[in-house]
């Protein structure tokens, strides 16, 4: 049972309030966490974790400590405040505030988003027939969230008649959704269907959904349920046992099917029920291998089936729906070392394939008759991927571009002849000219000799006297690219002389799947090394210098960010981990957190010696020294369920009784409901934005 502690809260927060309420500034004390030691005995090495108890989250002490935090933080950064302001003012008057998507079509309806000025969330509309008919409000985000700090929207749902919405919903930043459905028609909501919903698919009886619901405790997507809407009957159709397996559905856009996705990190099975058939069993596609993915759509009586059965890039196979097995199966597109096939969309008289060969992405579109077409951009880096495809008959494929001096734009490509027409560019108001920036790409050597890509971005002019503050960013996991996307709030920094930087390390995606394989597991330490090479080619380049350079990273990069500053903390002047994952070993000895034994396949599992060993040598928690460190700014919310807010307090209440130097080091927790994101209303998100540019620029810039 874990210790409950009923003392008052400790003495240090009474002295931290009188100091903060003295009508006599002075400096803010950081507030000082006991230690209360828990010894863990494992593999024949003792484990003392001090600070184990900040994990009771009703514990009137932990609570104030926390509160204490957050106000030094604020305390410490009370003389930015006009700063803040100003940041925050510049950033809110970039963007449009009352702005309209580019309507899509889907049935006979057109739907968009659109914002209002002054408003935190979102409204769904939609037009029937016509994008000049009259407007009809699906979801009024603002209203929805009237009263409430924190409120998302996941899953947004039409049923294929156009009638009912099912759309889920989140208060708390726990990633707890709701399973709501509202009839378009009257306007009436039935609420609550079911919690802990992540996600939702409607067959084509359009009074029949399938959802996929959540652990209470784990949170793994686990089972899966078939309900009628109007009774009160909800069957549970499959339940997986395995915990280092989730599920996740899916319709392709032809709406033959209902598809289950069963996934582990490295190994998948696709299950299918028809979808004018909603009564039926699902029946598996093929059984699950060890090592085996592949991933699965549909279109004119064919199956596409991308899979890694000849090499880790994948290929693309079709098979007849009614003889689906590999004995039937005609190879598309074959694999290729150098070239990642990262993603297939099928239509009826096409099909298009996301790729990316050097960490650059392409769409490559495949008509019935003639040769493919490809898709890609003359930028260094840049963003390219499919957005609102929703109708199988479609003649034109649409698809967004960004790229660090692009703004997001959004193109239809017409496959037929293969024209691009540009449909909208995000507006920078104030005068933005992308010509007055310059991006590069840039490839840092790593000790083991691999080029590392770094993306940069900077203002062209005035031209430098020596080496510019500088930000770089990283995150290196789950084979996740970092991607190099358009910010309008970023220019705040780069028009203040910053360069911003993305390292992209081993461990993500960026170019291809053994990129992520070098960077994972027994090779996570190539994460790391990949980061502190990039920031030394910068620095060895002239571009930036150590008392310039500011670090950034969030959720597993916030575990980079406390790795590599174990590893070279004289390297960086500043550091921003946003929720950062710093508590490695303890976390993953704990088979009850959320994601855990799911993540084995990343991280590995240190019930296994082996793996023990080699991730106590990198735990960011766990290697912190009485050693100067530089400057840095923890963040984190209390209801985050993606790292528990207790990692990033115990590595701050450690960190701060071991430091050597007088560098600032801040807590700032979101104590009010907030999520692994933080903030959910978009001008909420843009105040801590400038609260860390603020940060940024106090500690390696000039305001």
């Amino acid at each position: 049972m874990r210790r409950r502690l009923n003392a008052p809260p400790i003495a240090v927060v009474l002295i931290l309030s009188a100091v903060l309420l003295a009508a006599t500034p002075a400096p803010p004390v950081p507030p000082v966490a006991r230690k209360i030691p828990k010894v863990t005995q494992i593999h024949g090495n003792t484990l003392v974790d001090d600070y184990f108890w900040l994990r009771e989250k009703e514990n009137p002490e932990v609570l104030a400590y926390l509160r204490a935090e957050a106000a030094y933080a604020d305390a410490a950064m009370a003389s930015t405040k006009p700063l803040q302001e100003t940041l925050y003012r510049e950033m809110v008057g970039r963007i449009r505030e009352d702005d309209t998507d580019v309507p899509y079509r889907e049935g006979k309806y057109f739907y968009y988003t659109r914002t209002e000025e002054g408003k935190q969330y979102p409204l769904y509309c939609r037009k029937k027939g016509s994008v000049k008919g009259r407007e009809e409000v699906m979801l009024d985000l603002n209203a929805l969230a009237a009263g409430l700090p924190y409120f998302d929207v996941d899953a947004v749902e039409v049923s294929p008649d156009g009638r009912l919405l099912a759309f889920t919903t989140d208060t708390t930043g726990f990633r707890q959704f709701v399973l709501n459905v509202k009839d378009l028609r009257t306007g009436k909501v039935a609420q609550n269907i079911a919690q802990r919903v992540t996600s939702v698919v409607w067959a084509n009886y359009n009074r029949t959904l399938f959802y996929v619901q959540e652990d209470e405790v784990t949170k793994r997507s686990w089972r899966c349920y078939r309900v009628r809407l109007g009774g009160a009957k909800q069957d549970l159709l499959y339940e997986e046992p395995d915990a280092l397996y989730s599920l996740w559905l899916e319709r392709p856009l032809d709406g033959s099917h209902i598809q289950l996705n069963i996934a582990s990190k490295d190994t998948t099975e696709v299950r299918l029920l028809p979808a004018d058939h909603p009564e039926g069993a699902f029946r598996t596609l093929l059984p699950r291998r060890d090592g085996r993915e592949y991933f699965v759509t549909s279109a004119n009586g064919l199956f596409y089936i991308r899979t890694n059965d000849h090499g880790v890039n994948f290929r693309l196979v079709t098979a007849p729906v009614a003889t689906p097995g590999p004995e039937h199966w005609t190879e598309v597109i074959p694999h290729r070392p150098e070239v990642m096939l990262e993603a297939m969309y099928c239509f009826k008289d096409f099909f298009v394939v996301e790729e990316r060969k050097d960490g650059v992405p392409s769409l490559r579109v495949f008509p019935k008759k003639g040769a493919p077409r490809t898709i890609d951009f003359p930028e260094p880096s840049f963003i390219l991927s499919p957005e609102n495809n929703h109708e199988f008959e479609s003649r034109a494929f649409r698809f967004s571009y960004e790229s660090l001096v692009t703004p997001h734009s959004l193109y239809d490509f017409d496959v037929r002849t293969g024209k691009r027409t540009l449909l909208k560019r995000e507006e920078v108001l104030g005068g933005y000219d992308p010509k007055q920036y310059v991006a590069e790409r840039l490839w840092a050597p790593a000790p083991d000799g691999v080029k590392v890509p770094i993306s940069i971005v900077y203002k062209r002019e005035p031209a430098p006297a020596g080496p510019r503050p500088m930000v770089l960013q990283g995150y290196g996991s789950y084979g996740i690219p970092e991607e190099p996307y358009f910010s309008s709030s970023r220019l705040s920094l780069i028009d203040r002389g910053f360069v911003y930087g993305l390292a992209h390390v081993r461990g993500g995606g960026d170019l291809g799947k053994a990129w992520h394989d070098q960077g994972k597991m027994m090779a996570k330490r190539n994460t790391f090394t990949d980061f502190i090479a990039c920031a030394e080619y910068l620095v060895r380049e002239g571009i930036t210098a150590p008392d310039r350079l500011v670090i950034t990273g969030g959720s597993a990069g916030g575990l980079l960010m406390g790795a590599v500053v174990n590893l070279r903390p004289d390297l960086f002047k500043a550091v921003v981990a946003q929720v950062p994952f710093v508590d490695v070993i303890n976390t993953m000895l704990d088979d009850s957190l959320p994601l855990t034994v799911e993540e084995y396949l990343e991280w590995g599992n240190p019930h296994e010696p082996a793996a023990y060993a080699y991730m106590k040598g990198y735990s960011p928690y766990d290697n912190l020294e009485a050693k100067a460190y530089p400057a840095m700014l923890v963040e984190s919310s209390l209801n985050d369920s993606q790292v528990m807010y207790w990692e990033p307090a115990k590595y701050v209440a450690k960190l701060r009784a071991l430091k050597t130097d007088a560098n600032p080091l801040l807590f700032k927790i979101r104590l009010d409901p907030g999520g692994h994101g933080g903030a959910s209303g978009r001008y909420d998100q843009l105040k801590d934005k400038a609260f860390d540019y603020a940060f940024i620029l106090t500690q390696a810039g000039t305001p």
